[in-house]
């Protein structure tokens, strides 16, 4: 059984979403780190630089493939977390906590209203 936190909000993509006040912190769920495998490079976007919902904005290379990972929301990219660019397996051993990819200042708060909660992610990654 996948871990999905009950507090958080995922993409079919695959990307989970925690808001706090108007900044969304993005990373990758436990099933998918799972499926890639051994994480051993991961490219994050330029803080600054602005996204929208649906667009690929980052890079997790494992020992399998190299997979693109797809921005959940729109905003603009106000921190990245080095920690996992100089420990890619920190994607494997806490994607909720210390692997998260990037945060947003969200310029459209209602994308979050378009995600999946737990239940349905939690049914979408355990059928």
């Amino acid at each position: 059984m996948t871990n999905v936190p009950p507090d958080l909000k995922y993409a079919k993509t695959h990307e989970w979403v925690r808001v706090t006040g108007d900044t969304a912190t993005i990373g990758i769920t436990d099933h998918a780190q799972h499926e890639l495998t051994d994480v051993v490079f991961v490219e994050l976007p330029a803080k600054g630089r602005e996204l929208k919902a649906g667009e690929s904005c980052a890079v997790v290379e494992s020992v399998k493939t190299a997979s693109d990972i797809y921005s959940p929301v729109t905003g603009t990219v106000v921190e990245v977390n080095e920690a996992v660019v100089e420990n890619p397996a920190l994607v494997n051993t806490e994607p909720y906590a210390g692997g998260w990819f990037y945060k947003v200042k969200l310029s459209n708060p209602g994308d979050v209203g378009a995600l999946l909660g737990a239940a349905e992610y939690g049914q979408m990654v355990n059928q």
